[in-house]
């Protein structure tokens, strides 16, 4: 059931978790990205285990592009040997970080060194080991088993209706989204450790009444420690995609009401944030601008929710008027300019799939 290979085509990325600049040197990592600033697993390393764009789903949000090799069979892509060398030198060279993070821009489960992987990075490393994928292999006993090494698991389910899942994840030949759940519930029952699911919403795609009923009861299954409520943040795979906004987000939150589920959709307009506060935002701008502060720092100081602080300085970043940068491991804001920050890492907070 459920095997075979097809003709090109893609996923997205661990939705939007961490992107990554190739140059053309051919001594630096090709493999291994970051660490960057992610605003689901904090001080992030890359590590890239598939080829650009392989993938079981085509998903019209995608921001890494359409799938150009569309597939659901397991292979081996890089030798081991190198990607693990290169990954043994930036830990070496990093000595803070929150998680090691496969991640990319293809789906790592496809990797049939996955499970080899996992096990030399924990002999390696005593950092926290994160995979970002799309769930659609959890069927697979091998897949689920590969996976119980890793300390924090994100899949997504954007549909538990079929029209729906082919319609927003287009999915390789093979795949049925029935199978795909029964593996999420098989996960969940096998894997002690965290599953944080994300769930992405488009605008007339995924969104009607019957859609959310089913996805509702399907998470309710599943039963992740997290559900992470997204949609479009960046160019799509597909033109015609519209974002959900956060009155729907919040609609569905509230109908998911039994579990646990938090809008991890960045703000970008000040009408975004319910109750906005302009003395706020000044507080918040005028603090960073006189030293960088991480978001445990600002929340001591305002006394306010992290959720309600990252809106604001989500809209604030989109300004550049400020921007996270990575210093000493944790993740600091400062102000847009600045000639301090030199050696530092900084880029937007990515929050993305795969």
């Amino acid at each position: 059931m459920m095997q075979g290979r097809v003709s090109p085509r893609r996923e997205r990325p661990p939705r939007n978790e961490e992107m990554t600049v190739r140059t053309d040197d051919r001594s630096s990592p090709r493999h291994v990205f970051g660490p960057v600033p992610s605003r689901r697993l904090g001080v992030s390393l890359g590590v890239d285990v598939i080829p650009f764009k392989t993938c079981s789903l085509d998903c019209l949000y995608c921001e890494c592009g359409r799938t150009t090799d569309h597939t659901i069979e397991r292979r081996r892509f890089f030798p081991p040997r190198r990607l693990l060398r290169e990954l043994r030198a930036v830990l070496a060279a990093t000595p803070r970080l929150d998680h090691v993070t496969f991640s990319g821009s293809g789906e790592p489960t496809l990797s049939s060194d996955l499970g080899l992987f996992i096990t030399a990075i924990k002999r390696m490393s005593a950092v926290p080991l994160a995979v970002l994928t799309n769930g659609t292999l959890l069927y697979r006993a091998d897949v689920r088993r590969e996976l119980l090494g890793a300390d924090v698991v994100l899949p997504s389910l954007d549909a538990a209706r079929p029209e729906s899942f082919s319609r927003i994840n287009q999915p390789a030949p093979g795949l049925d989204v029935a199978a795909v759940i029964a593996g999420m519930e098989a996960f969940r029952r096998e894997y002690p450790g965290r599953i944080w699911l994300e769930v992405f919403i488009l605008k007339g795609i995924n969104d009607a009444a019957a859609d959310v009923e089913a996805l509702g009861e399907a998470l309710g299954r599943i039963r992740p420690d997290k559900v992470q409520l997204n949609t479009l943040d960046r160019p799509p795979a597909y033109p015609g995609v519209e974002s959900a906004d956060f009155a729907l987000l919040e609609r569905i939150r509230r109908q998911w009401r039994d579990l646990p589920v938090e809008i991890i959709k960045r703000a970008h307009r000040r009408e975004e944030i319910a109750a906005f506060s302009s003395n706020l935002e000044n507080s918040l701008l005028n603090t960073i601008r006189r030293r960088p502060l991480t978001i445990d720092d600002l929340a001591a100081l305002t006394a306010k929710d992290e959720d309600e602080l990252r809106r604001y300085l989500e809209v604030l970043e989109g300004e550049k008027k400020i921007r996270p940068v990575i210093e000493g491991g944790k993740i600091f804001y400062r102000p847009f300019f600045s000639d301090s920050d030199s050696g530092s890492v900084s880029g937007s907070v990515s929050d993305s799939k795969k």
